[in-house]
């Protein structure tokens, strides 16, 4: 799990010694507007932003039982959080595995990808799709899907 964090904590101690610097020369203004971006990407690249997540045994079940796609992601993937975000609020409905912490989601996931840990890659019938389009994902949860 420590893996997961790893890239925030990079940002938030960099950025405040940065913004430290700047302060002791006097650039407060500046040195805020660094911390505030620095504390923006730890924001952006924490796996606080997804849904929580399960692992791959009980969101193929899941899958089985209500038919929601299962999405594999990582912490600090772009794809991923562009995914996230562009998905809004029908990520919840999804099923996420962070395969950082589920072994059997990342071997699930170089499965389906000819032994490549490529994500995010959304399972949906049975059939793993490499970094989809974010409306074509919001489509595979309508009813008529």
């Amino acid at each position: 799990m420590m893996r997961a964090w790893m890239l925030p904590m990079l940002f938030v101690v960099s950025g405040s010694a940065i913004a430290g610097g700047l302060v002791f020369k006097g650039s407060w203004g500046t040195a805020a507007a660094l911390l505030l971006t620095a504390l923006a990407l730890a924001g952006m690249n924490s796996p606080l932003i997804f849904p929580k997540s399960m692992g791959v045994q009980e969101a193929q079940r899941r899958s089985a039982i209500d038919g929601r796609p299962v999405v594999f992601w990582r912490p600090g993937c772009k794809y991923c959080i562009r995914l996230r975000i562009r998905l809004g609020r029908s990520a919840r409905q999804l099923h996420w595995v962070n395969i950082w912490c589920d072994p059997a989601g990342a071997a699930a996931v170089k499965a389906g990808n000819d032994g490549s840990e490529t994500v995010p890659t959304v399972i949906v019938a049975g059939q793993p799709h490499i970094n989809p389009d974010p409306g074509w994902v919001r489509e595979q949860l309508s009813p008529s899907a």
